[in-house]
C-alpha cells in the first residue's frame, strides 16, 4: 500500500510545484526555497544526533514554542532542528528563536527527498505536532534508526474516521510510534484502534494551557491598548474567508448602538490582509492598518495585518471572537484570549477543539453565536453587562489554570526516548 502511496507522490509532484507557483502570487515566500521542499542541496552530516520538532505552520510553532524553549535549556550541547511546511509558520521559528535553532522545511512526502534530509540531519530523537501523521516520513524516521514520537496529539472524529478508511496504510506507521502524547482519553482510544500500541500512548492533556503571559507581552499590549482610547474594544482572530463579511457585519450593529467601539480584525493567512482591507472599505468604515504603524485611535477597524502578534493583540480587547468556526474549518486556539481573561466567543465549527471548547462552554467562558446576528447579539449583551462580563472572563481562565501541567509531562516523555531518567 504504502508503495502506490509513494508512487502517487512522484507523480503529483509536478502539480504541487503548480500549486506553489500559484499561491506565490499573493504570498510571495511561497515561490522560494523550492529545493527545501525536496531536500536538494543539504550536505550529510549538517546536523548530527539531532532533535528534530516539526510544526506545520504557525498555530503548531506557537503551540510548540515552550516545548522548545524548555528543548533548547534541557539539552544545551544537542543541536535542535525546527521544521514546518508554510512560510507564515517558518517566518515565527525565525522570529521566537533566531539563530538558536536550525530551521527548514519539511521536505514533501517522497521517499528519496525524506531518505536526503535523514542524512542531513541526523536526528536521533523526532517529534511532531498534533496531527501531522505522514506514512512515508513516519517510515524514513525509523529506516534511519531514530526514535518517533508525536506530541499535543490530536485527533477529530472526522479525522479519525477518515484513517480508519486506509488500514492497510495507516495502521503500520501508527505502530511505528514510540510515544504519543495526546490531549483526551478520547483521542487516546482513537490512535489506539487507529493502530498504536496502547502502552505507548499516554493522554496528558495539551501544551496549549502551559502558555505564559510575560511581563514584555503585557506591557506591549497594555501600550497598544493605551492607543486606542478609552472605549469598547473587540477582537475578531483567524478569520478565514466567508467569516469576515459577518464579522464586519456585526461590527455595524454594535457601532449602532455604541458608536466608538472599535473592532481589531486579524485575518488568519496574510495573502487575504489586502483584500479584507479592500471588504472594511467597501463597508463605508474607517480602518488603520497595523502594518502601516497607523494609529488605532478614532477608527472603526484596526486590520492587524501583520504576523506573530495575535496573543499580544488579544490583551487590548475586552471580548474576543476566534474564527475558523463560522466557517467548517474547526476553530482556532481559544485558550489565548482565556489565559487574558477574556470571555470568548466562537461560532458553532469547533471539531479540532472539542475537549477544550466543552471545558470552556461548561465552565461558563464560552458563547457560541451561529451567524452574525447571534455575534451582534452577544456582544452587545457582554459589553453592556459589566459583570456578566468580568465572570465570564474569570472562569475563561480559571479553565487554563486548572489545566496546565502537560508540557512537564511531555518532556518526561522525551527524556524517556532519549534514555535520560
Amino acid at each position: 500500500m504504502r508503495t502506490f502511496y509513494s508512487a502517487l507522490w512522484y507523480l503529483l509532484l509536478p502539480f504541487l510545484f503548480l500549486r506553489l507557483w500559484l499561491r506565490g502570487r499573493k504570498a510571495p515566500a511561497y515561490r522560494q526555497r523550492w529545493a527545501e521542499r525536496m531536500a536538494w542541496g543539504y550536505r550529510p552530516g549538517t546536523l548530527r544526533n539531532s532533535l528534530w520538532v516539526h510544526a506545520v505552520s504557525v498555530g503548531e510553532t506557537l503551540a510548540a514554542a515552550p516545548l522548545i524553549e524548555r528543548l533548547l535549556t534541557d539539552h544545551p550541547d544537542t543541536p535542535l532542528l525546527v521544521t514546518t511546511t508554510t512560510p507564515t509558520g517558518s517566518e515565527r521559528v525565525k522570529a521566537l528563536f533566531g539563530d538558536r535553532v536550525s530551521h527548514v522545511y519539511c521536505p514533501w512526502e517522497v521517499p528519496g527527498a525524506l531518505n536526503r534530509f535523514m542524512k542531513a540531519f541526523d536526528p536521533q530523537l523526532v517529534v511532531v505536532l498534533e496531527t501531522e501523521l505522514w506514512p512515508n516520513l513516519c517510515a524514513a524516521v525509523k529506516c534511519h534508526g531514530a526514535k518517533l514520537m508525536l506530541m499535543n496529539g490530536r485527533l477529530s472524529e472526522k479525522s479519525y474516521r477518515g484513517y480508519g478508511k486506509l488500514p492497510r496504510l495507516v495502521r503500520p506507521m501508527m505502530a511505528q510510534f514510540d510515544a504519543l502524547a495526546v490531549q483526551t482519553p478520547v483521542e487516546a482510544e482513537r490512535y489506539v484502534a487507529l493502530g498504536a500500541w496502547p502502552e505507548r500512548v499516554h493522554a496528558i492533556g495539551s501544551v496549549k494551557f502551559d502558555m505564559t503571559l510575560d511581563a514584555v507581552l503585557r506591557d506591549r499590549s497594555a501600550a497598544l491598548r493605551a492607543q486606542m482610547g478609552e472605549r469598547r474594544v473587540w477582537i475578531a482572530a483567524s478569520t478565514h474567508p466567508g467569516e469576515d463579511e459577518p464579522v464586519l457585519a456585526a461590527h455595524q450593529q454594535v457601532l449602532a448602538s455604541h458608536p466608538d467601539t472599535l473592532l481589531v480584525l486579524v485575518p488568519r493567512h496574510p495573502e487575504r490582509f489586502n483584500d479584507v482591507a479592500a471588504q472594511i472599505r467597501g463597508k463605508g468604515l474607517s480602518l488603520a492598518r497595523r502594518s502601516a504603524e497607523a494609529s488605532p485611535a478614532d477608527v472603526q477597524v484596526y486590520l492587524a495585518d501583520t504576523m506573530g502578534e495575535l496573543l499580544m493583540l488579544f490583551g487590548t480587547a475586552d471580548l474576543a471572537f476566534v474564527g475558523g468556526s463560522l466557517v467548517p474549518v474547526g476553530g482556532h486556539n481559544l485558550l489565548e484570549p482565556a489565559a487574558w481573561e477574556k470571555p470568548v466567543l466562537t461560532g458553532p465549527h469547533l471539531h479540532n477543539f472539542t475537549a477544550i471548547s466543552r471545558l470552556l462552554d461548561d465552565a461558563g467562558g464560552l458563547s457560541v453565536v451561529n451567524n452574525e446576528q447571534e455575534l451582534a447579539t452577544t456582544l452587545l449583551a457582554l459589553f453592556d453587562d459589566a459583570e456578566r462580563c468580568r465572570q465570564q472572563g474569570q472562569a475563561a481562565a480559571a479553565v487554563v489554570e486548572a489545566n496546565r501541567g502537560a508540557l512537564e509531562k511531555g518532556l518526561g516523555l522525551i527524556s524517556e526516548q532519549l534514555g535520560i531518567n
